[in-house]
This record gives structure tokens, C-alpha cells and sequence, in this order.
């Protein structure tokens, strides 16, 4: 397969990560064969695929062993090998009074900041990182906004499931609390706010789920959303205002959006 394009797929589950690369021109062939499971027995609820700067991409992936706990490795030979800091990546503070239950999202940073990458934890802490994901450091402005003292655990845990990079622009990012709600900085983390206008204000019980929170490619940003209510929100603006779409749907689950075009 040297020199040709090939597809790496990762496939996390609770008893391991499984890898596959393919060439791209015979994705629709038979034979695709997976590696693993890499980390053998523990849960892998995240994963990334990090292919900023010249060399190889660096694979990031949150595995959640039942004796030692949650924690983050990388490797930079597609899988061959994984490392492991010596001291764990993801720490809380001690003043926080709480520690790491789970790991729900890595997210590389952009393009201008090579180093970065956020991760989404439980209990509902953003961390961030600045080389390449080998240490963490908590964001502590989100985690002391004055909303989260509203912040309760769902039915699925109190999980900072999804975190969203503006390509354009990487100090802009939003994030998405399971029962939270939805998270906006466009200073790199130094400040946060809750979207603007034509939201629910004060206590609105409406989990979001991890995959039910998207941009659109547009110019300026469309972000969307959905939640366990059954409701829909749209902002046409990066989250300056709000419209509902929809307020009797099922459960939302997954929400994706593109422009075609």
C-alpha cells in the first residue's frame, strides 16, 4: 500500500479500539482487516485522528480501564505503538473536590495552533492541552461560569460530549454539556457565554446529546442543535441569536448540517 491513499478507520467499543486501513480506490472491495482491540478490555469512548503539520497524523484515543481509571494515549505510527505519560494527562485540580470519570471527546485545535487539543470529560470539564495531547491543563473559566451551578447530571451522566473548532478561526469554539447546555469562547477559552437570544433563559431541562450539536461551513457560521425535548435551534450568526425549528420531535440524537452548493 506504500505511496497509495488509504482510509484509516478507528471503531471504538467497550472492550477495545479496532483499526482498519484501506486504499481508497477499493473501499467498496472485501477484505477489510482490523488490528486489535488495542487497549484490551477498556472502553474507548474517543478518538481522533490528528493530521495538522507535515508529519505523520498522531492518533489520540480516551480508553477508560476498569482498574486504573480514564486516560488519553497517542501514537504516532498509526497504531503500532501507544504511549502513555508517566503522570496521568487529564487531572482535576484538588480544589475542584471531584477527579476524572470519563473521557468524551478529543478534539484537535486549528490549523494556526498546531500543539492543541481540547478534551470534553466528565464530570462536564474542558481541558486543553498545548503539545499534542500528552498533558492537560483544565480551562477553569468554563468551569467557573455562574451557570453551572445549575449544571445536574442526566440519565447518561454530566458529560462535556462535544467540542467544535471554528476552522477559521480557532479561538472561536463551542461546546455542548450533556445536561449543560451549549458553550461559546471567542477569545481561546479566556471567557465563556451561553448562546444569545431566542433561547429558553433560567433552568430548561433539555439534555443535548454528544452528536446532536454541528456547524455548517457557511460564511459566518450556522451552528445547530437538538435536545432530548425534542427541540430544535438554529443561530445564522455563530450563536448571536436563536431560532426554533422544531419543538415536538421525537428525542434528538444525532443532528449534521451542510451547505450543498
Amino acid at each position: 500500500m506504500t505511496g497509495m491513499a488509504e482510509v484509516l478507520l478507528a471503531v471504538g467499543t467497550r472492550k477495545g479500539l479496532f483499526l482498519s486501513r484501506w486504499p481508497v480506490g477499493q473501499r467498496a472491495a472485501r477484505g477489510w482487516e482490523f488490528t486489535g482491540p488495542h487497549f484490551e478490555a477498556q472502553a474507548v469512548y474517543a478518538f481522533s485522528i490528528d493530521r495538522r503539520g507535515d508529519g505523520p497524523p498522531r492518533l489520540l484515543a480516551g480508553a477508560d480501564s476498569a482498574h486504573w481509571g480514564p486516560s488519553v494515549f497517542h501514537s504516532d505510527d498509526l497504531g503500532a505503538t501507544w504511549k502513555e505519560p508517566a503522570d496521568p494527562p487529564i487531572r482535576y485540580p484538588r480544589d475542584t473536590g471531584t477527579s476524572l470519570e470519563r473521557v468524551w471527546q478529543l478534539q484537535p485545535g486549528g490549523e494556526s495552533e498546531p500543539g492543541v487539543v481540547y478534551a470534553g470529560t466528565e464530570p462536564g470539564g474542558l481541558f486543553r492541552s498545548v503539545d499534542g495531547g500528552e498533558s492537560f491543563e483544565l480551562v477553569r473559566p468554563l468551569w467557573e461560569h455562574p451557570t453551572r451551578r445549575d449544571w445536574a447530571p442526566g440519565g447518561g451522566g454530566l458529560g462535556l460530549h462535544t467540542v467544535l473548532v471554528d476552522p477559521r478561526d480557532a479561538r472561536r469554539v463551542t461546546v455542548a454539556v450533556s445536561t449543560g447546555g451549549v458553550y461559546r469562547t471567542r477569545d481561546g477559552g479566556e471567557s465563556w457565554e451561553a448562546p444569545g437570544s431566542g433561547l429558553p433563559q433560567g433552568a430548561h431541562y433539555g439534555p443535548v446529546l454528544r452528536d446532536a450539536l454541528c456547524t455548517d461551513d457557511a460564511e459566518p457560521a450556522g451552528i445547530y442543535f437538538g435536545n432530548r425535548n425534542g427541540e430544535v435551534y438554529a443561530s445564522a450568526d455563530e450563536g448571536d441569536s436563536w431560532q426554533q425549528l422544531a419543538s415536538h420531535l421525537p428525542d434528538v440524537l444525532c443532528v449534521r448540517a451542510a451547505v450543498l452548493g
